[in-house]
Protein backbone atom coordinates (compact mmCIF):
# COMPACT_ATOMS: atom_id res chain seq x y z
CA UNK A 1 0.00 0.00 0.00
CA UNK A 2 1.09 3.36 -1.20
CA UNK A 3 2.08 5.36 2.36
CA UNK A 4 0.33 8.84 2.53
CA UNK A 5 2.12 12.02 2.74
CA UNK A 6 2.67 13.22 6.62
CA UNK A 7 -0.35 15.34 8.47
CA UNK A 8 0.13 17.00 11.93
CA UNK A 9 -2.66 17.85 14.25
CA UNK A 10 -1.62 20.21 16.65
CA UNK A 11 -3.65 21.40 20.24
CA UNK A 12 -3.89 24.83 21.20
CA UNK A 13 -2.18 23.35 24.49
CA UNK A 14 0.69 22.44 22.95
CA UNK A 15 0.10 18.61 22.38
CA UNK A 16 1.09 17.26 18.77
CA UNK A 17 -0.12 13.87 16.76
CA UNK A 18 1.78 13.31 14.06
CA UNK A 19 -0.14 10.97 11.56
CA UNK A 20 -0.74 10.73 7.55
CA UNK A 21 -2.45 12.81 5.70
CA UNK A 22 -5.76 11.50 3.93
CA UNK A 23 -8.81 13.30 1.94
CA UNK A 24 -7.61 17.24 1.18
CA UNK A 25 -4.08 17.95 1.42
CA UNK A 26 -4.74 21.17 3.19
CA UNK A 27 -4.45 22.73 6.11
CA UNK A 28 -7.79 23.96 8.76
CA UNK A 29 -8.40 24.86 12.37
CA UNK A 30 -11.30 24.21 14.22
CA UNK A 31 -12.66 23.58 17.43
CA UNK A 32 -11.03 19.72 17.76
CA UNK A 33 -13.87 16.93 19.16
CA UNK A 34 -14.35 13.66 19.83
CA UNK A 35 -17.75 11.25 18.26
CA UNK A 36 -18.01 7.71 19.70
CA UNK A 37 -20.30 6.31 16.93
CA UNK A 38 -19.16 3.01 15.53
CA UNK A 39 -20.97 4.08 12.19
CA UNK A 40 -22.47 7.22 10.77
CA UNK A 41 -19.32 9.31 9.38
CA UNK A 42 -20.78 10.18 6.34
CA UNK A 43 -23.88 11.57 8.33
CA UNK A 44 -21.76 13.11 11.05
CA UNK A 45 -19.34 15.06 8.19
CA UNK A 46 -22.12 16.22 6.64
CA UNK A 47 -24.47 17.45 9.54
CA UNK A 48 -24.57 21.25 9.94
CA UNK A 49 -24.07 21.30 13.93
CA UNK A 50 -20.15 20.39 13.22
CA UNK A 51 -19.54 23.26 11.20
CA UNK A 52 -16.45 24.69 12.87
CA UNK A 53 -15.50 21.34 14.48
CA UNK A 54 -12.17 18.98 13.79
CA UNK A 55 -13.65 15.59 14.35
CA UNK A 56 -12.51 12.56 15.72
CA UNK A 57 -13.72 9.41 15.63
CA UNK A 58 -12.90 6.64 18.59
CA UNK A 59 -14.43 3.55 16.23
CA UNK A 60 -10.79 2.27 15.51
CA UNK A 61 -11.45 1.47 11.38
CA UNK A 62 -13.77 4.30 9.33
CA UNK A 63 -14.66 4.51 5.84
CA UNK A 64 -15.08 0.12 6.08
CA UNK A 65 -18.39 1.06 4.31
CA UNK A 66 -17.55 3.21 2.19
CA UNK A 67 -19.71 6.42 0.76
CA UNK A 68 -22.72 6.95 -1.15
CA UNK A 69 -24.96 10.05 -2.62
CA UNK A 70 -27.84 9.07 0.22
CA UNK A 71 -26.41 9.19 3.48
CA UNK A 72 -25.66 13.51 3.30
CA UNK A 73 -27.50 15.05 6.14
CA UNK A 74 -26.81 18.08 3.83
CA UNK A 75 -25.86 19.19 0.47
CA UNK A 76 -22.25 19.35 1.76
CA UNK A 77 -19.51 18.71 3.73
CA UNK A 78 -19.79 20.84 6.99
CA UNK A 79 -16.47 19.53 9.42
CA UNK A 80 -13.34 21.37 9.11
CA UNK A 81 -11.71 18.00 9.25
CA UNK A 82 -11.72 14.39 10.00
CA UNK A 83 -9.20 12.41 12.37
CA UNK A 84 -9.15 8.69 12.66
CA UNK A 85 -6.88 5.92 13.83
CA UNK A 86 -7.13 3.49 9.99
CA UNK A 87 -8.69 4.69 7.05
CA UNK A 88 -10.29 1.91 5.22
CA UNK A 89 -8.96 1.60 1.45
CA UNK A 90 -11.57 -1.19 0.21
CA UNK A 91 -14.55 -0.51 1.71
CA UNK A 92 -16.92 -3.49 1.04
CA UNK A 93 -20.97 -2.26 1.54
CA UNK A 94 -23.63 -2.95 -1.40
CA UNK A 95 -24.66 0.45 -1.60
CA UNK A 96 -21.10 2.10 -1.72
CA UNK A 97 -20.05 3.84 -4.62
CA UNK A 98 -16.76 5.19 -4.16
CA UNK A 99 -13.92 5.04 -0.61
CA UNK A 100 -14.27 8.28 1.54
CA UNK A 101 -10.89 9.43 0.77
CA UNK A 102 -11.57 10.06 -2.55
CA UNK A 103 -14.80 11.66 -1.50
CA UNK A 104 -12.91 14.12 0.85
CA UNK A 105 -10.59 15.30 -1.59
CA UNK A 106 -12.76 16.05 -3.87
CA UNK A 107 -14.69 18.23 -1.28
CA UNK A 108 -11.62 19.99 -0.11
CA UNK A 109 -11.88 18.44 3.10
CA UNK A 110 -8.29 17.14 4.92
CA UNK A 111 -8.07 14.38 7.39
CA UNK A 112 -5.22 12.68 9.32
CA UNK A 113 -4.71 8.63 10.06
CA UNK A 114 -2.20 6.89 11.93
CA UNK A 115 -2.67 8.39 15.17
CA UNK A 116 -3.30 7.36 18.87
CA UNK A 117 -6.99 8.20 18.86
CA UNK A 118 -7.52 6.96 21.84
CA UNK A 119 -4.69 8.95 23.45
CA UNK A 120 -6.85 11.74 21.91
CA UNK A 121 -9.76 11.24 23.32
CA UNK A 122 -8.45 10.78 26.63
CA UNK A 123 -6.64 14.11 26.70
CA UNK A 124 -9.85 15.55 25.65
CA UNK A 125 -11.44 13.82 28.06
CA UNK A 126 -8.99 15.22 30.35
CA UNK A 127 -8.23 18.71 29.06
CA UNK A 128 -11.61 19.51 27.86
CA UNK A 129 -12.19 19.98 23.83
CA UNK A 130 -9.88 22.82 22.58
CA UNK A 131 -9.05 24.82 19.19
CA UNK A 132 -6.73 22.57 16.89
CA UNK A 133 -4.74 22.87 13.40
CA UNK A 134 -4.63 20.01 11.30
CA UNK A 135 -2.37 20.67 8.47
CA UNK A 136 -0.94 18.51 5.32
CA UNK A 137 0.74 21.22 4.06
CA UNK A 138 2.93 23.09 6.92
CA UNK A 139 4.32 20.69 9.20
CA UNK A 140 6.24 22.94 11.79
CA UNK A 141 4.63 21.77 15.26
CA UNK A 142 5.65 24.96 16.49
CA UNK A 143 3.88 26.93 14.05
CA UNK A 144 0.52 25.02 13.98
CA UNK A 145 0.73 25.35 17.68
CA UNK A 146 0.37 28.82 17.06
CA UNK A 147 -2.33 29.02 14.61
CA UNK A 148 -4.39 26.89 16.70
CA UNK A 149 -4.51 29.30 19.71
CA UNK A 150 -5.04 32.17 17.22
CA UNK A 151 -8.26 30.53 15.72
CA UNK A 152 -11.34 31.71 17.22
CA UNK A 153 -12.78 29.95 20.43
CA UNK A 154 -16.40 28.18 20.24
CA UNK A 155 -17.30 30.20 22.96
CA UNK A 156 -19.41 33.12 22.20
CA UNK A 157 -19.26 32.08 18.30
CA UNK A 158 -22.45 32.38 16.10
CA UNK A 159 -22.23 29.79 13.29
CA UNK A 160 -25.61 29.40 12.28
CA UNK A 161 -25.57 32.07 9.97
CA UNK A 162 -23.03 30.39 8.10
CA UNK A 163 -24.86 27.11 7.55
CA UNK A 164 -28.59 28.11 7.29
CA UNK A 165 -30.51 28.83 3.83
CA UNK A 166 -30.29 31.44 1.71
CA UNK A 167 -33.34 31.07 0.44
CA UNK A 168 -37.02 29.33 1.64
CA UNK A 169 -37.44 25.82 0.04
CA UNK A 170 -40.01 23.06 0.25
CA UNK A 171 -39.09 19.51 1.59
CA UNK A 172 -40.84 17.17 -0.38
CA UNK A 173 -41.40 12.91 -0.68
CA UNK A 174 -38.16 13.83 -3.16
CA UNK A 175 -36.30 15.97 -0.78
CA UNK A 176 -35.89 19.89 -1.04
CA UNK A 177 -37.52 21.73 -3.53
CA UNK A 178 -38.42 25.23 -4.95
CA UNK A 179 -42.22 24.67 -4.76
CA UNK A 180 -44.72 22.53 -2.76
CA UNK A 181 -45.94 19.07 -3.53
CA UNK A 182 -49.57 19.24 -4.21
CA UNK A 183 -50.01 16.18 -3.15
CA UNK A 184 -49.06 17.73 0.38
CA UNK A 185 -51.67 20.02 0.04
CA UNK A 186 -53.82 18.92 2.55
CA UNK A 187 -51.43 18.21 5.53
CA UNK A 188 -50.60 20.22 8.77
CA UNK A 189 -48.07 22.91 7.49
CA UNK A 190 -45.11 23.11 9.80
CA UNK A 191 -42.42 25.91 9.44
CA UNK A 192 -38.89 24.66 10.24
CA UNK A 193 -36.10 27.12 10.97
CA UNK A 194 -32.78 26.40 9.11
CA UNK A 195 -30.10 26.96 11.87
CA UNK A 196 -28.71 23.91 10.22
CA UNK A 197 -31.31 21.55 9.98
CA UNK A 198 -30.23 17.78 9.09
CA UNK A 199 -32.12 16.05 6.32
CA UNK A 200 -33.54 14.00 8.52
CA UNK A 201 -35.57 16.11 10.80
CA UNK A 202 -37.06 17.03 7.79
CA UNK A 203 -37.88 13.63 6.59
CA UNK A 204 -39.34 13.06 10.14
CA UNK A 205 -41.53 15.78 9.98
CA UNK A 206 -42.48 15.00 6.54
CA UNK A 207 -43.40 11.10 6.96
CA UNK A 208 -45.52 12.34 10.17
CA UNK A 209 -47.47 13.31 8.03
CA UNK A 210 -46.64 17.27 7.47
CA UNK A 211 -45.61 20.13 4.62
CA UNK A 212 -42.87 21.13 5.51
CA UNK A 213 -41.17 24.62 4.60
CA UNK A 214 -37.97 25.68 5.66
CA UNK A 215 -37.43 29.54 6.25
CA UNK A 216 -33.34 30.97 6.69
CA UNK A 217 -31.88 31.62 10.41
CA UNK A 218 -33.11 35.63 10.56
CA UNK A 219 -36.77 35.31 9.25
CA UNK A 220 -38.33 36.85 11.27
CA UNK A 221 -41.62 35.83 13.63
CA UNK A 222 -43.58 38.69 12.09
CA UNK A 223 -42.93 36.79 8.55
CA UNK A 224 -43.26 33.20 9.83
CA UNK A 225 -46.83 34.35 11.53
CA UNK A 226 -47.68 35.69 8.61
CA UNK A 227 -47.32 32.34 6.98
CA UNK A 228 -49.59 31.11 8.94
CA UNK A 229 -48.52 27.64 10.04
CA UNK A 230 -49.95 25.31 12.13
CA UNK A 231 -46.78 24.93 13.54
CA UNK A 232 -42.88 25.84 14.02
CA UNK A 233 -39.78 23.62 14.29
CA UNK A 234 -36.49 25.21 15.45
CA UNK A 235 -33.46 23.49 14.04
CA UNK A 236 -30.04 22.33 15.08
CA UNK A 237 -27.28 23.84 14.52
CA UNK A 238 -23.25 24.98 15.54
CA UNK A 239 -21.79 26.98 17.77
CA UNK A 240 -22.88 29.19 20.69
CA UNK A 241 -26.79 29.79 21.03
CA UNK A 242 -26.50 33.15 23.05
CA UNK A 243 -25.09 34.99 20.60
CA UNK A 244 -28.28 34.44 18.46
CA UNK A 245 -30.31 37.15 19.96
CA UNK A 246 -32.74 37.72 16.85
CA UNK A 247 -33.23 33.88 17.31
CA UNK A 248 -34.38 34.26 20.59
CA UNK A 249 -36.53 37.11 19.73
CA UNK A 250 -38.41 35.17 17.17
CA UNK A 251 -38.69 32.25 19.66
CA UNK A 252 -40.01 34.26 22.31
CA UNK A 253 -43.01 35.50 20.28
CA UNK A 254 -43.84 32.62 18.04
CA UNK A 255 -43.63 30.05 21.11
CA UNK A 256 -46.07 32.17 22.60
CA UNK A 257 -48.85 31.35 19.62
CA UNK A 258 -48.39 28.49 18.01
CA UNK A 259 -47.03 24.88 18.59
CA UNK A 260 -43.18 24.84 18.68
CA UNK A 261 -41.13 21.87 19.27
CA UNK A 262 -37.12 22.87 18.90
CA UNK A 263 -34.17 20.42 18.68
CA UNK A 264 -30.26 20.60 19.78
CA UNK A 265 -29.95 24.49 19.39
CA UNK A 266 -33.64 25.31 19.05
CA UNK A 267 -33.78 23.32 22.29
CA UNK A 268 -31.07 26.20 23.77
CA UNK A 269 -32.78 28.85 22.00
CA UNK A 270 -36.20 27.82 23.55
CA UNK A 271 -34.57 27.54 27.14
CA UNK A 272 -33.08 31.39 26.20
CA UNK A 273 -36.43 32.69 25.35
CA UNK A 274 -38.26 31.44 28.53
CA UNK A 275 -35.44 33.17 30.54
CA UNK A 276 -32.80 30.44 30.89
CA UNK A 277 -29.12 30.61 30.47
CA UNK A 278 -27.00 28.41 28.65
CA UNK A 279 -23.32 27.35 29.19
CA UNK A 280 -20.69 25.05 27.32
CA UNK A 281 -19.64 21.39 28.23
CA UNK A 282 -16.07 20.21 29.35
CA UNK A 283 -16.42 18.09 26.42
CA UNK A 284 -19.69 17.74 24.48
CA UNK A 285 -21.78 14.72 23.61
CA UNK A 286 -21.81 13.32 20.21
CA UNK A 287 -22.13 9.64 19.87
CA UNK A 288 -25.28 7.45 19.36
CA UNK A 289 -25.73 5.52 22.12
CA UNK A 290 -25.88 8.38 25.25
CA UNK A 291 -28.68 7.38 27.56
CA UNK A 292 -31.32 9.75 28.64
CA UNK A 293 -33.70 9.20 31.57
CA UNK A 294 -37.40 9.85 31.25
CA UNK A 295 -37.95 11.45 35.03
CA UNK A 296 -41.54 11.05 34.75
CA UNK A 297 -41.35 6.97 34.09
CA UNK A 298 -37.71 6.12 34.73
CA UNK A 299 -36.98 4.89 31.39
CA UNK A 300 -34.12 5.11 29.47
CA UNK A 301 -33.41 5.85 26.03
CA UNK A 302 -30.79 5.02 23.64
CA UNK A 303 -30.08 8.40 21.35
CA UNK A 304 -27.79 10.26 19.27
CA UNK A 305 -26.14 13.47 20.76
CA UNK A 306 -24.06 16.03 19.25
CA UNK A 307 -23.97 19.04 21.34
CA UNK A 308 -21.24 21.22 22.99
CA UNK A 309 -24.16 23.73 24.51
CA UNK A 310 -26.82 22.70 27.24
CA UNK A 311 -29.45 24.91 29.04
CA UNK A 312 -28.61 25.17 32.93
CA UNK A 313 -30.78 23.31 34.80
CA UNK A 314 -30.05 26.08 37.36
CA UNK A 315 -31.58 28.48 35.51
CA UNK A 316 -34.73 26.86 34.96
CA UNK A 317 -35.89 26.38 38.98
CA UNK A 318 -39.05 29.12 38.31
CA UNK A 319 -39.48 28.42 34.66
CA UNK A 320 -42.34 27.45 32.82
CA UNK A 321 -40.79 24.31 31.73
CA UNK A 322 -41.21 20.98 33.63
CA UNK A 323 -37.84 18.99 33.11
CA UNK A 324 -38.40 15.96 31.57
CA UNK A 325 -35.30 14.69 30.43
CA UNK A 326 -32.17 14.35 31.89
CA UNK A 327 -28.25 12.45 30.65
CA UNK A 328 -27.64 9.14 32.01
CA UNK A 329 -23.91 10.23 31.75
CA UNK A 330 -24.28 13.73 33.89
CA UNK A 331 -27.28 14.76 34.57
CA UNK A 332 -27.61 17.68 32.11
CA UNK A 333 -31.15 18.68 30.74
CA UNK A 334 -32.00 16.78 27.77
CA UNK A 335 -36.23 17.53 27.71
CA UNK A 336 -38.17 19.67 28.75
CA UNK A 337 -41.99 20.47 28.07
CA UNK A 338 -44.02 24.10 28.58
CA UNK A 339 -46.52 23.69 31.41
CA UNK A 340 -49.49 25.56 29.67
CA UNK A 341 -48.44 26.00 26.10
CA UNK A 342 -47.93 23.61 23.48
CA UNK A 343 -44.43 23.76 23.55
CA UNK A 344 -41.38 20.64 23.30
CA UNK A 345 -37.85 21.01 23.45
CA UNK A 346 -35.16 17.55 22.73
CA UNK A 347 -31.38 18.46 23.41
CA UNK A 348 -30.96 15.24 21.63
CA UNK A 349 -31.63 14.13 18.06
CA UNK A 350 -34.99 12.13 17.68
CA UNK A 351 -34.92 12.28 14.13
CA UNK A 352 -31.59 10.25 14.52
CA UNK A 353 -32.25 5.93 14.61
CA UNK A 354 -28.66 4.26 14.70
CA UNK A 355 -30.51 1.33 15.68
CA UNK A 356 -33.18 1.80 18.30
CA UNK A 357 -35.68 4.74 17.19
CA UNK A 358 -36.65 5.41 21.00
CA UNK A 359 -36.92 9.17 20.47
CA UNK A 360 -39.42 9.19 17.79
CA UNK A 361 -42.33 10.13 20.18
CA UNK A 362 -41.22 13.67 19.73
CA UNK A 363 -42.14 14.24 16.58
CA UNK A 364 -45.90 12.01 17.23
CA UNK A 365 -46.08 15.12 20.49
CA UNK A 366 -45.36 17.90 18.38
CA UNK A 367 -47.84 16.39 15.86
CA UNK A 368 -50.60 15.97 18.24
CA UNK A 369 -50.08 19.23 19.54
CA UNK A 370 -50.51 20.58 15.99
CA UNK A 371 -53.76 18.82 15.97
CA UNK A 372 -55.32 19.73 18.99
CA UNK A 373 -54.70 23.22 17.96
CA UNK A 374 -56.20 22.35 14.66
CA UNK A 375 -59.62 21.02 16.26
CA UNK A 376 -58.63 17.48 14.91
CA UNK A 377 -58.94 14.39 16.91
CA UNK A 378 -55.88 12.47 16.73
CA UNK A 379 -54.93 9.54 18.56
CA UNK A 380 -51.21 9.17 17.95
CA UNK A 381 -50.39 7.70 21.09
CA UNK A 382 -47.35 10.20 21.78
CA UNK A 383 -45.90 9.67 25.29
CA UNK A 384 -44.71 13.93 25.37
CA UNK A 385 -47.63 15.21 25.19
CA UNK A 386 -48.05 18.29 27.03
CA UNK A 387 -51.12 17.13 28.49
CA UNK A 388 -50.54 13.83 28.82
CA UNK A 389 -48.47 12.35 32.28
CA UNK A 390 -46.98 8.51 31.15
CA UNK A 391 -47.34 6.10 33.70
CA UNK A 392 -44.04 4.27 34.12
CA UNK A 393 -44.28 0.78 32.84
CA UNK A 394 -45.00 -2.50 34.50
CA UNK A 395 -42.31 -5.21 34.54
CA UNK A 396 -43.44 -8.61 33.82
CA UNK A 397 -43.55 -10.99 37.07
CA UNK A 398 -40.94 -13.79 37.15
CA UNK A 399 -41.94 -17.60 36.42
CA UNK A 400 -40.91 -19.97 39.22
Amino acid sequence: MTRRPPAILALEDGRIFRGESFGARAETTGEVVFNTAMTGYQEVMTDPSYCGQIVTFTYPLIGNYGVNPFDYESERFRAQAMVAREVSEHPSNWRSTRRLGDLLEEKGVPGICGIDTRALTRHLRTAGVMRGCLSAVDLDADALVEKARRSPSMLGLALAELVTCAEPYWWTANGPSETPDPADASRPFAVVYDFGVKYNILRRLHAEGFRVQVVPARTSARDVLGMNPDGVVLSNGPGDPEPLRFAVEATREIARQLPTLGICLGHQLLGLAFGGRTGKLKFGHRGINHPVIDKRTGVVEVTSQNHGFFVDLGSLTRSEFDITHVSGNDGSCEGMIHRSLPVLACQYHPEASPGPHDSRPWFKAFAEAVAKRRGETVAVGADLSPLTKPSRPKLAKKSG
